[in-house]
């Protein structure tokens, strides 16, 4: 697996890949608003196959975010998106990030379980923030140090 910076070359298939992983997806124009914002950015797993997976993030002075992440189907629970996570947090503490932040729905357990494993912990919730056919879910705010 390469990881790389997502281009606007790659933008288009980014957005695909954001499609099959969730309901609520950005477009490429979205996608591509957004890693050009100011202390955005977004990497790319690359694999012999295709795109394996993305990360979008943001800076912001001694904080960052990962605003989402995305594995292709076939490629999960293969270790894309520990380490796009390994990737961002790095290329986000070279920036100067002391904290790296993200939501993730309450009943994303997979999710959650990969982000403790890689250091994350709880910090908050904010209640109702995913929508579902049945009702709003809550997110759950995590948070990991950096720079230790």
């Amino acid at each position: 697996m390469i990881v790389e910076p997502i281009t606007t070359a790659d933008v288009e298939h980014v957005a695909e890949l954001h499609a099959q992983a969730f309901a609520d997806f950005w477009s490429a124009r979205e996608i591509s608003a957004l890693i050009c914002g100011p202390g955005a950015f977004g990497l790319l797993a690359r694999e012999a196959g295709g795109i394996a997976g993305f990360i979008l993030c943001r800076t912001i002075a001694d904080e960052a975010e990962i605003l989402t992440l995305a594995t292709a189907p076939v490629r999960r629970r293969c270790g894309v998106a520990s380490g796009l996570t390994q990737a961002a947090s790095s290329h986000v503490a070279g920036r100067g990030a002391l904290r790296l932040f993200l939501e993730v729905a309450e009943d994303n357990l997979a999710a959650i379980a990969l982000y403790r494993r890689l250091g994350f912990a709880r910090v908050g919730v904010r209640l109702g923030y995913y929508s579902r056919p049945g009702g709003a879910i809550s997110a759950l705010v995590m948070r990991r140090e950096l720079n230790r």
